[in-house]
């Protein structure tokens, strides 16, 4: 009867263990879960449309499948400049546009999206994010409204379309363009422009209809994707006006309810994204410009006196722009690095 009664107690004893181990697992398998609604102005179409696929699949692998990504592209949710607010108020989870979109709720967020000519290339801009303080300096920014930063990726110079002769500074004269958000618009109204802030995914119809002669919109790769050379004739290369870092952005919440491995390979994978990015788009925009000058399409490039007239410009406006402590302490943050690496006087 003793041995009897013992093997029932034991039996009790390795079942109650076992219910408490699966209930440690499920409550820990829960914790390690994270799902994300992100949207992305990027058409599956475009060259970066297909990297943002390639970051999901990238994410799902390094989590075995603990992060799970609703990614709704080319803006299908909300327009692209409101992708920000409805992250940070639960309509999603994260914002995959750009900060430069949210320069109306202050404008240290242009100097978080696109200096506008004063960095060179995508790596010394990476350079400023990873070794100049840079994440530090955007999350400042970022937690204020709600948000975490955590990671860019910038596909490089970007040009301009035209239907009309975009052969230098002159052609810019009542030139009337797709424009977006932020201090670019004050840079080409001063060279004599007509800047249109309108959304991304407006620029084709617009661009046809004849209500703007040309865009800014991305780098020659992507202007294809978006069906832009269908139309205009004339383009920049290489660019110069422009390289905007696209960020991913989190609502702080649900940041900080991820489990630490969760954030390290989010993080590492925009890194991955980034390198990746910047690297194809310089081997795509080389195929693409050989492409298009065989098209005919005139890929001008602007002469010396042309972008010393542009880059005054720029800098004039980087101090009219910069009007909050935020903008100000940004910018010149990112001056102090450009200074540091011999790349600015």
């Amino acid at each position: 009867m003793l041995k009897k009664l013992t093997r029932t107690m034991l039996a009790g004893v390795a079942t109650a263990g076992l219910a408490l181990s699966m209930g440690a697992a499920m409550d820990a398998n829960a914790q390690d879960s994270t799902k994300l609604r992100i949207q992305t102005h990027f058409s599956t179409e475009t060259l970066s449309g297909q990297m943002a696929q390639e970051f999901i699949d990238d994410v799902t692998a390094m989590s075995n499948g603990e992060i799970e990504i609703e990614m709704f592209f080319a803006s299908s949710v909300v327009k692209s400049a409101e992708t920000f607010d409805a992250a940070a108020t639960g309509i999603l989870d994260c914002d995959m546009t750009g900060g430069a979109y949210q320069t109306g709720k202050n404008p240290a967020f242009q100097f978080a999206g696109d200096l506008t000519g004063g960095y060179q290339n995508p790596y010394q801009q990476y350079a400023w994010l990873l070794h100049g303080g840079g994440y530090e300096k955007l999350n400042e920014l970022y937690n204020a409204n709600n948000m975490e930063f955590i990671g860019w990726w910038i596909p490089g110079p970007e040009s301009l379309s035209s239907t009309k002769s975009f052969k230098g500074v002159d052609d810019l004269k009542n030139w009337k363009f797709r424009s977006p958000p932020g201090v670019i618009t004050l840079i080409f109204e001063k060279l004599g422009a007509s800047p249109i802030v309108m959304d991304f995914n407006e620029i084709f119809t617009a661009l046809e209809t004849g209500i703007i002669d040309g865009a800014d919109a991305a780098n020659i790769t992507n202007n294809v994707g978006l069906g832009l050379y269908d139309i205009a004739t004339e383009t920049n290369y290489p660019g110069f006006h422009s390289m905007p870092a696209d960020h991913l952005a989190c609502r702080k919440d649900v940041w900080d309810a991820m489990p630490d491995h969760h954030k390290a390979i989010l993080k590492v994978g925009m890194q991955a994204l980034a390198l990746k990015n910047s690297t194809i788009n310089e081997v795509k925009n080389a195929q693409t410009a050989k492409e298009l000058r065989e098209k005919g399409i005139a890929l001008n490039t602007w002469s010396d006196e042309d972008l010393a007239i542009y880059r005054q410009a720029v800098q004039d406006s980087w101090k009219e722009f910069a009007t909050t402590p935020e903008s100000q302490e940004l910018l010149q943050s990112h001056l102090d690095f450009l200074r540091d690496l011999g790349a600015m006087k």
